[in-house]
């Protein structure tokens, strides 16, 4: 049976792909979003579906909606808000959370809440395990604001579970990445093709040994769905990524040589690009046993195909977003 389904966040890159996959199984999607960093262009292919809603709101105030499944998936999530804009960073994060919760109790809807892996911080304990201790910064540095807020997230979703029972799911996303994600926001992979294409020089903060798993929007959005349709994922923190580690130097030159770029690779430090002593997790690999045992599956989208995704969409955008030459009749 079809389902009314929220997805909050639904304009962004990640919202994007998901509520394009729920119509396409003929459910009814409500997705509500602020535009802070979502468009409506990411929208674009869906929003003459009869079945499709589009509501601007901001999830820092209640929404009064009748639903049957809430994917809470509304904050920033790039270096670049957490650490400039703070404030809205964590209230989007709080108290979005916490209005999404309460209106999953008042309409006894199934959530999924949507965290991060930056809330294993500066574990060492790799790859990361949803049981492991957190190891997060101090709070003089902004760089931990972020994880911190969606450690209390969970906290808060896992509260809701147990004291009043709302059916809850949290998941740790890794690196998703994809066509429509912009490197606007510091996003490593969007920026390093964009720069690629351009024959620019690709930057890597940082000394690029730090390594990241990156998984394909396609792969989180099947994860997410098939967490949301199994009972045995209620109560459960679950880490969604894929496991193929490369470092960012790495990254970088795999980049070059699949879009044949003349582009130099250059190194900025962290300093520059980020606020004085910024630190950063210098692996960050998920363990994905517990989405394969509760699913039968596991993202294995090879980076070298998502590489070619995302040079494929930035090439078609360039394509569209040309002038075209303007042709003149004599007179």
């Amino acid at each position: 049976m079809a389902k009314r389904i929220l997805v909050t966040g639904g304009a962004g890159f990640l919202g994007s792909h998901l509520c394009e996959r729920l119509l396409a199984m003929g459910n009814d999607v409500l997705c509500v979003d602020n535009y802070f960093t979502g468009t409506k262009q990411n929208l674009a292919h869906v929003l003459d579906d009869p079945r499709f809603e589009l509501m601007r709101h901001d999830v820092t105030f209640p929404l009064y909606v009748e639903v049957d499944e809430i994917y809470n998936l509304a904050c920033p999530a790039s270096p670049i808000h957490y650490q400039h804009d703070p404030v809205q960073t964590t209230k989007t994060s709080v108290h979005g959370a916490i209005n999404m919760l309460g209106l999953a109790k008042r309409v006894k809807a199934k959530i999924l809440q949507a965290s991060t892996s930056e809330v294993y911080g500066k574990s060492t304990q790799v790859p990361f395990r949803e049981e492991a201790d957190l190891v997060l910064g101090p709070t003089t540095k902004g760089r931990w604001s972020y994880a911190a807020s969606k450690a209390l997230d969970e906290f808060l979703a896992l509260a809701y579970w147990r004291e009043r029972k709302v059916p809850v799911i949290v998941v740790r996303l890794f690196n998703t990445v994809g066509p429509r994600q912009t490197g606007r926001y510091g996003m490593v992979l969007p920026n390093f093709v964009k720069q690629a294409l351009d024959h620019a020089p690709i930057t890597v903060y940082g000394s690029g040994t730090q390594s990241r798993c990156f998984c394909d929007v396609r792969d989180t959005v099947e994860a997410l769905m098939r967490l949301m349709d199994t009972d045995r994922s209620i109560g459960e923190v679950v880490n969604i990524g894929n496991t193929e580690e490369i470092s960012i130097s790495e990254l970088a030159q795999t980049v070059k040589a699949r879009t044949q770029s003349k582009s130099d690779i250059t190194y900025v430090p962290y300093d520059q690009a980020y606020e004085p002593g910024f630190e950063d997790m210098m692996r960050r690999v998920p363990n994905v046993e517990k989405l394969q045992g509760l699913t039968g599956f596991r993202p294995q989208t090879k980076l070298a195909d998502i590489i070619d995704r995302v040079t494929n969409y930035q090439r078609e955008r360039q394509a569209a977003e040309r002038p075209r030459a303007v042709s003149s009749s004599p007179v």
